[in-house]
């Protein structure tokens, strides 16, 4: 079935629960719930923009035609977020800004997308609306069954009072405020495995004892300077994946005690593979699943519910990077379907 998250129904779902592997072994029947808006392709962006925008078409394909979503169940389709929502993570000026294609040409250049009042700034705008309200969706459905993915978010850049390096609205903080907002959580972990930093994340939540930050990214990457997350692992460049993956056991593994989180926000970023365009780091697809099995596998022993999104990924073969990108809807369904893999991991 298609599920059209309503802002007003997000009360109306059931109470928060920590999920046990004996859980998720229940929901088994169910398929993984996976959240997709066809808005996430502002398709008024043109081709050849360094974004590559088609990218969301083409894995929301690529998941339909390897059979982890059916034309019978669909997608959980979201209704794009309310400017109040936004606006408990960000600046309302910035909001209305963006809402209304009044920003100004220095934030937008800040950001790399047109958002004025054209087509092409207004399928932006909206296109960020839905994204974040689908990361709002991710996490309920987290909450409720244990694990959900989304095909987009990950905007870790955008901070309170503007967006940056293609990131309008954060999604994963906006989800975190309206989720706390209606006192579904009090707490989260968010792990960061984009090639760059997640900054903009860092910077909202500086503050904020209940909400832990881990980024592992490459050093020299983008952006300058880096912010302080909670725990920064700075990797150095070309690192290829036994080196990788052994440093993100090791950051798994020293993850405080202290830290039980109400939920985990997974950012599954591809841009750490050997041939993205605008990352500097050389894992390939065998260790992007590796990666993704680690973290799924350590939330889930630890009974954690998981939302997860796509973060970046850069590449002028658009099929191809789709492709990748269902790496961790591939890797979330095999453990959703056999819980029992997230003990071997």
């Amino acid at each position: 079935m298609n599920f059209l998250f309503c802002p007003s129904t997000l009360c109306l779902l059931g109470q928060q629960k920590k999920f046990e592997i004996s859980v998720w072994s229940m929901q088994k029947r169910l398929p993984l719930p996976i959240v997709h808006h066809p808005a996430y392709d502002a398709a008024d962006l043109s081709d050849t923009h360094r974004f590559p925008m088609r990218k969301f078409r083409a894995l929301a394909e690529t998941l339909v035609a390897d059979g982890l979503v059916s034309a019978k169940d669909g997608f959980h389709v979201p209704a794009p977020a309310p400017e109040s929502w936004l606006a408990l993570a960000h600046s309302r000026i910035y909001v209305d800004q963006v809402l209304n294609g009044t920003l100004p040409a220095s934030v937008a250049r800040d950001i790399g997308f047109p958002l004025d009042n054209a087509a092409a700034g207004r399928a932006v705008a909206f296109r960020g609306r839905c994204a974040t309200a689908g990361t709002v969706l991710t996490a309920t459905l987290a909450l409720e069954h244990g694990l959900a993915c989304n095909t987009a978010g990950g905007s870790h850049h955008a901070r309170y009072e503007q967006g940056a390096g293609f990131c309008v609205f954060n999604d994963v903080a906006v989800a975190i405020r309206v989720l706390q907002a209606d006192h579904r959580i009090g707490s989260a972990l968010i792990i960061d495995l984009d090639v760059h930093q997640g900054d903009g994340t860092a910077l909202m939540f500086a503050d904020d004892d209940e909400i832990t930050t881990v980024s592992m990214h490459a050093e020299r990457n983008y952006p300058h300077p880096k912010a302080q997350s909670d725990m920064d692992v700075a990797l150095p460049d070309a690192m290829e994946d036994a080196a990788y993956l052994a440093r993100l056991r090791q950051m798994l593994e020293t993850l405080p005690s202290r830290i039980q989180p109400d939920i985990v926000f997974y950012n599954a970023g591809v841009d750490p593979h050997a041939d993205d365009r605008l990352g500097r780091l050389s894992l390939t697809d065998e260790g992007l699943r590796q990666r993704d099995a680690l973290v799924l596998s350590h939330c889930m022993t630890h009974g954690w519910p998981v939302a997860c999104v796509i973060g970046g990924g850069y590449s002028r073969d658009i099929e191809g990077l789709g492709r990748r990108h269902s790496i961790i809807h591939q890797v979330a369904s095999e453990m959703w379907v056999n819980p029992a893999l997230s003990s071997a991991g």
